[in-house]
């Protein structure tokens, strides 16, 4: 929060400012005034090992979304998320390291670690580690809905057909492709 703090008086207007709500609570059992958007990134939600635990943030963030009101995540997978491994990034004097650690075929549980690796030979290790829970789209819908969301959306990232990567488009989609590893959006309204 501190560091956000920073962030927020170097980019915004006093204005902007005043309209942020700094909070460090379980999310679960936030009952405060209404807002028209949530947004959950970054596999955040990921943390939820159990159906019931991710039930009770999705009923917390419908119940505390005003009528109209959107939820925005997003989530991640494929057969490559479902491997130990690790796959390397060069990036601007540095290689990113996403190193799938552990995966738990009976209970979907992963341990996935960030490391960095220097030009110098140092390495920062496991700079960040999440232990999660890898939740399929399926399940993600199925709570939304339990939790009372009258509709839910996926957006899928179309296909560079010559590198076979992702283009960067991301269109609305009800059948998703097979990729070894994909993103997808997320979104789920409150009528």
């Amino acid at each position: 929060l501190s560091w956000g703090k920073k962030q927020a008086e170097k980019e915004l207007t006093p204005e902007q400012i005043s309209r942020i709500f700094w909070r460090t609570e379980d999310v679960r059992f936030i009952q405060k005034e209404k807002v028209d958007t949530v947004l959950a990134m970054n596999f955040s939600y990921f943390l939820f090992k159990t159906r019931e635990e991710l039930k009770e943030y999705f009923v917390s963030v419908y119940k505390n979304l005003k009528d109209g009101g959107l939820f925005l995540l997003d989530a991640y997978g494929g057969a490559d998320s479902h491997r130990e491994m690790e796959e390397e990034r060069d990036l601007d004097g540095f290689t990113y390291v996403w190193d799938q650690s552990v995966y738990d075929p009976i209970t979907s549980n992963v341990v996935n670690h960030i490391h960095f690796r220097f030009p110098d030979g140092s390495s920062l290790d496991k700079a960040f580690t999440y232990d999660w829970r890898l939740w399929s789209l399926q399940e993600i819908k199925e709570i939304l809905k339990e939790s009372g969301f009258e509709k839910v959306v996926f957006y899928w990232e179309g296909t560079d057909e010559e590198s076979e990567e992702g283009n960067g488009e991301w269109h609305q989609a009800t059948v998703g492709e097979a990729c070894d590893a994909w993103v997808a959006y997320i979104v789920a309204l409150k009528k």
